[in-house]
């Protein structure tokens, strides 16, 4: 059995971008045109611009840029859309090697269920962007988590911190018990979820 999982970036609860409008940009990028990025990846002009717009939408400010006209003319990435791009291959990465790292799967010995909350301490929390990867310490063993950057900062996650990994069928979450500091001890019965 191998584990998948999916990346997107999300702004106020719209997608920004996930898998297929990263490769919109790529393509994009490549080919220096709307039209023909369509037609190597097979998809309609209308369904790529619907893409482009809901982007541009959430993000508040175009990802790409239409120049009409001239030696320069074609669509290109604008410095936000290639920043977005650059961050989700980065966090692309970072996943895949959390994932294909079974060193960090090792000895966690727990039933396969809908969801699992395994106590643990935050170990490192390394910010990369728009996403953090947090490595939790699960006696015996060490588990990793990709967050976005903004939960981590509202749960206020710190090495030292007593979490619960909350690991559902396609992700793993992190939460934090209310009122719990580097040197608090665990137990709290609240708890925070961010995922």
């Amino acid at each position: 059995m191998k584990a998948k999982t999916k990346l997107w970036f999300t702004e106020d609860g719209k997608t920004v971008m996930g898998a297929g409008r990263a490769e919109l940009l790529k393509t994009i990028d490549e080919e220096r045109s709307l039209r023909k990025a369509c037609q190597k990846l097979g998809i309609s002009y209308k369904h790529a611009w619907m893409m482009l717009k809901k982007m541009n939408e959430a993000l508040g400010e175009p990802a790409v840029v239409t120049v009409r006209g001239g030696k320069e003319q074609g669509t290109f990435l604008t410095d936000l859309g290639r920043k977005l791009l650059v961050e989700y291959e980065t966090n692309k990465k970072l996943i895949n090697e959390a994932l294909g790292d079974e060193t960090s799967w090792e000895n966690v010995s727990f039933k396969l269920s809908a969801r699992n909350k395994l106590p643990g301490k935050v170990i490192e929390v390394e910010k990369s962007g728009l996403v953090s990867k947090i490595t939790i310490e699960i006696e015996p063993s060490v588990l990793t988590s990709v967050v976005t950057e903004e939960a981590v900062e509202k749960l206020d996650i710190k090495p030292g911190d007593r979490v619960y990994a909350v690991i559902k069928s396609t992700e793993v979450m992190v939460a934090k018990a209310a009122g719990e500091t580097a040197s608090a001890k665990a137990g709290s019965k609240k708890s925070g979820l961010s995922d």
